[in-house]
């Protein structure tokens, strides 16, 4: 994401903060969304929140569920229904390589950013993903600390 700051049209608009605390992301991808205009007018005000949604593999096609973008006031008889389950788009071999993922135990996917890429389209980053238990958790925080540790006492140093 370094290119992102240069780029005037790359723009996050949604962040799943607590994905990486919460999961052990083990690979990310990058999908397309179908979206109504409404929200994407929404969308491009910042009006969105992904953290307590997920990604399904329903009928041989990818969903989003549980995803709000807020209504957007101006269009008051093309609106859009705020949590309605929104298609994901990616091609058939990703497609079914989700769905093996998110068979496996403990395996879901998790959506991370929604963001308008450098060309102004709107996209999704999920990850397939398992969930942490608490002493996963504590383990991750202990070596951030340690990490963090670590490099006070080098800067220190030097």
């Amino acid at each position: 994401m370094a290119k992102a700051k240069s780029d005037p049209n790359y723009k996050v608009i949604a962040e799943n903060r607590r994905a990486r605390h919460d999961y052990a992301i083990e690979e990310d991808l990058e999908c397309g969304i179908m979206l109504e205009g409404s929200e994407v007018k929404s969308l491009r005000q910042g009006q969105a929140n992904i953290a307590e949604s997920y990604a399904s593999v329903e009928d041989g096609e990818l969903w989003l569920i549980n995803s709000y973008i807020a209504p957007y006031e101006q269009a008051k008889t093309f609106g859009h229904e705020e949590r309605r389950k929104r298609k994901l788009l990616v091609n058939k071999r990703e497609l079914a390589r989700l769905w093996n993922a998110s068979q496996r135990q403990g395996m879901t996917l998790v959506p991370l950013v929604l963001y308008f890429n450098h060309r102004g389209i709107a996209k999704l980053k999920i990850a397939i993903a398992k969930g942490k238990k608490t002493v996963d958790k504590r383990e991750t925080q202990k070596k951030r600390d340690w990490q963090r540790q670590k490099q006070r006492l080098l800067r220190n140093q030097g």
